[in-house]
């Protein structure tokens, strides 16, 4: 199998590439192609993979290369995930929202709303070259807003696309060690879970047929076990009678979380930058660059979501253990490549449910079918199939309900070039809620974006 990522001379790439030199995925690629509009980052990336400790006889022959056409050329699964704008751009994504006393988050808000404007377009681009290169190739995406993105693209490729991130299926791993009933890799037997990218609920976790979320939210010593428990704290987590995605927590404490983003010597963004910008160019000097790229990565997950651990607490070595959207990816593409049936959590179109006896139209009810949603997926050579899920509770639908048309504004702005469907979607968003606010926004993102008047010029 030929497998090329788009954003080849991303930071996490090595990650991928260790997945596939040992364990379950080893042997699963013949040939890694590794595309990225930059050559400096891709000759970095390079060299860490050339360094890093791993058993050659396995490892898949990898290829650099800045010409999409050539990457794309006899293809048979691509993987995205790319920044336009790079680690600078996430600065702006952040400070702008936070200079209007808004939440500055890279995707969660304002800065998610402006990543997304920045992302699609290149990302319809890739659809479109996949369509003219490699058309029977599957795209996997995780360039972020993840769902977002993922729906855009659906009408250019129908279910040959399909969004990955790693939070909502880490939250189910975690909470079911938690309740002391692990779940083998690549299934979802008894799990309630329903939502959009980063704004989702674990509702059930019955993997024996009795649900064992009620007796785990009552327990204060296994919720301080996981990082959800210490991150909403017990009494929330009772109330709302779920486990959320840890990326509500921008959402259910969004004054305590936009002060503590604000009391930070720089924003996460900044941070990033200004790691990657001496990283890079140590990883082509240095004489192991596998360490030396370990070593940052370690570094950063060390710092994630770190405004919401106000008391010095630090992060368990299994949230540390990084890596976990590789997994992820590479068990959708063993399973759409014939490796056996997988159950994942992952962002596809909301109808059809996967089983014809059904009476449910779509997997989360209350939403459009043609709205792309994170839930539980049965994943077989014929794609991702949303497994049917739950009524939300008024609360949870309604907030995902404000956050889609949030979404398809966005989407609209791009592709119809409707400058103020962009004002709307900022206006709207639950974390602005203001039309004049929404205007400054935007016209905040296009001075430090000039691309993004040419959206609707």
């Amino acid at each position: 199998m030929r497998l090329m990522i788009a954003g080849g001379g991303g930071f996490r790439v090595p990650l991928v590439f260790r997945a596939l030199c040992a364990g379950p995925f080893a042997g699963l690629v013949d040939e890694l192609v590794l595309f990225d509009v930059d050559g400096s980052r891709l000759a970095a990336i390079e060299a860490v993979l050339r360094d890093m400790p791993a058993d050659r006889g396995s490892a898949p022959a990898v290829v650099v290369s800045t010409d999409l056409e050539q990457a794309l050329t006899g293809t048979d699964m691509v993987f995205a995930a790319i920044r336009p704008g790079g680690t600078a751009g996430r600065i702006a994504d952040e400070q702008i929202p936070l200079r209007l006393g808004l939440l500055g988050q890279e995707t969660t808000g304002a800065g998610g709303i402006s990543y997304a404007l920045r992302s699609i377009p290149h990302m319809l681009q890739l659809a479109e070259a996949m369509r003219r290169h490699c058309p029977d190739a599957w795209l996997i995406n995780f360039t972020n807003p993840a769902g977002m993105v993922t729906e855009a693209l659906v009408p250019v490729l129908g279910r040959k696309v399909i969004g990955i991130c790693d939070s909502a299926g880490g939250l189910v791993q975690r909470a079911a060690r938690a309740a002391g009933a692990p779940l083998k890799e690549g299934t979802l037997d008894g799990v309630g879970y329903y939502g959009l990218n980063h704004l989702g609920w674990l509702y059930r976790l019955a993997p024996r047929g009795t649900d064992l979320l009620p007796a785990l939210l009552s327990d204060h010593a296994a919720l301080e076990t996981m990082e959800e428990g210490r991150l909403f704290g017990q009494h929330t987590l009772l109330q709302l009678g779920c486990l959320p995605n840890e990326y509500l927590y921008y959402y259910y404490q969004t004054s305590q979380a936009t002060e503590a983003i604000g009391q930070q010597r720089e924003t996460r963004g900044a941070s990033i930058h200004d790691q990657q910008q001496s990283l890079y160019p140590s990883l082509l000097q240095a004489p192991h660059p596998y360490k030396v790229w370990d070593a940052a990565r370690r570094s950063r997950e060390e710092g994630y979501l770190a405004e919401a651990r106000t008391h010095g607490e630090q992060r368990d070595e299994s949230d540390l253990a990084g890596g976990g959207y590789e997994r992820v990816a590479l068990s959708v593409m063993r399973a759409l490549s014939g490796g056996g049936t997988a159950q994942l959590i992952l962002n596809v179109p909301n109808s059809p449910v996967l089983h014809a006896s059904s009476t449910a139209e779509v997997a989360v009810p209350g939403l459009p079918a043609d709205a792309v949603v994170e839930v539980p997926c049965e994943v077989t050579p014929d794609g991702a199939l949303p497994l049917p899920q739950d009524r939300p509770d008024g609360q949870f639908l309604t907030l995902m309900q404000h956050v889609k048309e949030v979404e398809r504004l966005t989407i609209r702005a791009v592709v119809a070039g409707e400058r103020e469907a962009a004002v709307q979607a900022f206006a709207a968003h639950p974390l602005v809620g203001s039309a004049p606010l929404g205007r400054q926004l935007l016209e905040g993102y296009e001075a430090a974006f000039p691309g993004l008047s040419q959206l609707w010029a």
